[in-house]
């Protein structure tokens, strides 16, 4: 018989086999891998300044919904039968949610929407269940929790009721009240708000969940890469290019988990107040981060597709846009968990815009080489810094 109190459900604390992530959880992201897909074709098939703006507010709903189960794995644990049929239902309204992405503007808009409120208010709702007699702050949080989201549900319901950009509008707002919840902790009236020393989070496992996702995104990237390549004629110029989106993909997997991840796990393992630092460096700075390796895999797409244009400047901000994007977001994680934003990368982002001014007289391969080559250089800046440092060194 399913126990029904709350303190049954939850993770038990004190050993590092208590923070790991289970294999379940990692099941659960496989349905993400379709969700990053989806939004980099959506992307590449509507480039335009209205289809960025579609994309990068379906990168910001895919994103807020994954790291929300995220966060409520931190306490509910996998291995319990209740909180398994739960990832298992959240797993299938994602399937939905990613076949809805490339429609969500036009004749879908209300399953992406439904879809998407179910996950988030559903699992408020079995969180608040599970968390009810456990005797700790959470139950209180994640009433709020849940009612922000069903706030915000409103407004993303009444969204896939309208059309075009009265559906963006609508959209994004219903975004920005769910975005706004933590920052204000997720303040209710009557029941006051959460502050960062009740999110007793173990830093172990948000820093290894984000470190997985990370990888999966990269792997989508490769696989984007690869699928082009295979489809092409082969030829000198597909090779560089295939050559120059592996290496700018394993770039990126060098400086994010070089001494990113590591020094990361390893601080807010040890912070004082975890849950404000999971909020900044793992809610908020991987935003960026994710972006940017969806605009790489379309870059690469267009480097095949469109190889010797000039003067194409949408091509050439994706192009110098996705690693900018990793850029900013490693720039903002690194600074958030280290105490001092890395000068390496501070550097990378001066010689990307400085190779903006050069972009509308390159072609887009070429742009693309230097692209690659400034992650390189970041990386192998930050590796002479660092290399033998110890853990809580903080000069970058």
């Amino acid at each position: 018989m399913v126990a029904t109190t709350g303190k049954n459900w939850l993770r038990s604390k004190g050993g590092p086999a208590d923070s790991k992530v289970s294999y379940l959880e990692l099941f659960f992201d496989l349905v993400f891998v379709f969700s990053i897909s989806q939004l980099s074709h959506a992307l590449a098939a509507h480039y335009t300044p209205l289809g960025a703006a579609e994309a990068a507010l379906m990168t910001f709903a895919v994103w807020w919904v994954w790291i929300f189960t995220a966060w409520v794995t931190n306490w509910l644990d996998p291995e319990k039968m209740p909180v398994r049929g739960m990832l298992v239902v959240l797993m299938l309204l994602g399937l939905v949610l990613s076949a809805s992405i490339p429609e969500a503007f036009g004749d879908k808009g209300l399953l992406f929407a439904a879809a998407y409120v179910l996950m988030q208010v559903g699992r408020s709702l079995f969180t608040v269940y599970a968390m009810k007699g456990s005797g700790g702050s959470n139950y209180v949080n994640f009433v709020r929790i849940t009612t922000w989201l069903a706030v915000a549900g409103v407004f993303w319901i009444t969204g896939g009721l309208l059309e075009h950009e009265a559906r963006l509008m609508v959209w994004a707002f219903a975004l920005l009240i769910e975005y706004m919840g933590p920052a204000t902790g997720f303040f209710v009236p009557g029941s006051g708000r959460s502050t960062a020393a009740d999110w007793d989070v173990s830093g172990a496992h948000m820093a290894e969940r984000c470190a997985l996702f990370i990888i999966i995104c990269l792997g989508e990237a490769i696989l984007v890469s690869g699928r082009t390549f295979s489809e092409l004629p082969f030829s000198a110029l597909t090779g560089l290019v295939f050559a120059i989106g592996f290496i700018g993909t394993v770039a990126m997997w060098w400086l994010y988990f070089r001494f990113g991840h590591s020094r990361a796990a390893h601080r807010i393992e040890h912070d004082e107040a975890p849950g404000r630092l999971a909020r900044l460096a793992f809610t908020y700075a991987h935003i960026p981060i994710l972006a940017g390796i969806i605009v790489h895999a379309v870059a690469v797409e267009f480097m095949f597709s469109h190889p010797h244009e000039t003067d194409n400047l949408g091509v050439m901000a994706s192009v110098l846009g996705g690693s900018g994007l990793f850029l900013a977001g490693n720039l903002w994680f690194k600074g958030a968990t280290s105490g001092r934003p890395p000068l390496s990368h501070l550097a990378g982002l001066v010689f990307l815009i400085l190779l903006a001014f050069a972009a509308p007289f390159a072609e887009v391969y070429v742009m693309g080489i230097l692209a690659a080559l400034v992650l390189i250089v970041v990386a192998a800046w930050e590796y002479r810094s660092l290399a033998g440092a110890p853990q809580s060194e903080t000069i970058h």
